[in-house]
């Protein structure tokens, strides 16, 4: 705590925050999934030792349900032989042992992912078990209209740009710049599947938000936009002849946004923007939905196969009376032949995941060169860390409150400029921290329609309707 930002965090106990709406009505309903995923997947086994230990973790979730809706002391973590928990326990007595609804929000509700994650790694027969994949790969399932229309954009870019046209440098460097942010919005969108805050969204709103032309009309609610400056640094390199060009991926969802991160990576090895991807992953299983190794595994065999895994109806179309409707050649091909671009980068070494209990810690990402001084060295080595999505953007604020104008090379702290890392943030706004806005847009978008106006409230940061892409060049 003591390396963190002196500017007050977001806190649970502030009724204008999304912080307070969070604790209050999405916690309570990520847990009730939990326990009927855990209750469903007791359901179907039939080792008697299994099933009473299902039945004991459904008791578990459902105390730490109780706990937090009648907003109970918070309890220190239960030793499950990983490091972090000390590091938990020893910032929840610093904080005096609060309560659920009067708690730095970024603290509580890593807390409450770690805890859950503690009555699986305790057990015997469930010490792998991922309570959200099953819904993980449903939601990649019902992405099927943006998964197949970018496979074969992908394709056709892929395959166009293998070719030796009469083209002058300047135009293929005005084409490599333009896909570049065009891909990166996509990966910035892409985050508007994200499942802990699906609570309120319609499947029909979930394709509304993938697919080409609303991309299109999204371009205009991204408020900072620093793309062209993360570009230029990776064509710098790339026109000194750099050998070893890495760009690092913090990864966000899985499902539908890993797949659009898969494609931004294979368009920046196939350009040669990039010669190493790092994609880093979660530990455990994190904010609904996050990626962990597993989910990669996930995506692939899926690809490898798409015909069974799209054609064969689910248990929801099953009890609808519903078959989906079989993909044509062109769609197979188009997505083996992403399965073939990806396996190939992998097997080579130039795509590499690699995880680290940092990123499922409890506190902000200015602890980094304190907390984690390897990790942080490592990182030095990429010429650009892509930061994915909220959370990502709120550890690397600090989660504070902090004046919107602040610029964001100052709200990142020790990985603003000197950290030697060059930082990039694609995030679309769900929660209050929002900083490099111009003078006057905060108070501009406040007065929009449902935009928080006089409450006190920042309500225009919460839907995930305005985006931010920030950049801090540390190196």
């Amino acid at each position: 705590m003591e390396y963190d930002t002196k500017t007050p965090p977001s806190s649970t106990s502030d009724k204008t925050s999304f912080a307070y709406i969070s604790a209050r009505d999405r916690w309570p309903i990520i847990l009730t999934g939990a326990i009927d995923d855990v209750h469903k997947a007791v359901s179907e086994t039939t080792e008697p030792s299994k099933r009473e230990e299902g039945k004991r973790i459904v008791e578990d979730l459902a105390k730490l349900k109780y706990e937090l809706q009648h907003d109970r002391k918070i309890t220190p973590l239960p030793d499950d032989g990983q490091p972090d928990i000390a590091g938990y326990n020893k910032e929840l007595e610093q904080l005096g042992n609060p309560s659920w609804f009067n708690v730095p929000w970024l603290y509580a509700e890593c807390y409450l992912y770690r805890r859950v994650a503690t009555f699986f790694s305790l057990s015997k027969e469930w010490k792998s078990y991922d309570i959200f994949a099953r819904q993980k790969m449903s939601t990649f399932r019902s992405s099927r209209p943006a998964v197949l229309e970018l496979a074969a954009r992908y394709h056709e870019l892929i395959t166009q740009m293998g070719k030796k046209d009469a083209k002058t440098e300047a135009e293929v460097d005005e084409a490599e710049k333009i896909l570049f942010m065009e891909m990166c919005e996509i990966c910035l969108w892409g985050n508007a599947t994200d499942l802990s805050l699906l609570t309120s969204l319609t499947y029909e709103d979930i394709q509304k938000l993938q697919g080409s032309e609303a991309r299109k009309a999204s371009e205009k609610n991204i408020i900072v936009n620093d793309l062209g400056a993360a570009y230029d640094v990776l064509k710098k390199a790339k026109k000194e002849g750099k050998k070893e060009r890495r760009v690092d991926i913090v990864l966000d969802n899985a499902g539908f946004e890993l797949y659009v991160d898969l494609i931004l990576a294979g368009f920046l090895l196939s350009s040669g923007l990039a010669t190493n991807i790092i994609l880093h992953p979660k530990s455990i299983p994190w904010f609904v939905s996050d990626v962990l190794p597993g989910d990669f595994a996930a995506l692939l065999n899926a690809l490898v196969s798409p015909q069974a895994f799209y054609s064969t109806p689910s248990e929801d179309e099953k009890n609808a009376g519903k078959t989906p409707e079989p993909l044509s050649q062109k769609e197979i091909d188009d997505l083996s032949f992403l399965f073939q671009e990806w396996s190939g980068f992998y097997a080579e070494g130039q795509l590499l995941l690699r995880p680290n209990r940092f990123w499922t810690e409890g506190g902000s990402y200015w602890r980094l060169p304190t907390s984690e001084p390897r990790l942080h060295e490592d990182l030095k080595e990429s010429e650009l860390v892509i930061f994915k999505g909220d959370l990502n953007y709120r550890k690397l604020t600090g989660d504070a409150l902090w004046d919107p104008t602040t610029p964001f090379t100052k709200a990142i702290g020790p990985l603003g400029p000197g950290s030697g890392v060059n930082v990039l943030a694609l995030r679309t706004c769900k929660a209050d921290v929002v900083v490099g806005l111009r003078p006057g847009e905060d108070e501009r978008l406040r007065g929009m329609e449902g935009g928080g106006g006089d409450s006190g409230a920042r309500k225009w940061a919460w839907s995930g309707k305005w985006a931010v892409v920030s950049f801090s060049p540390g190196k």
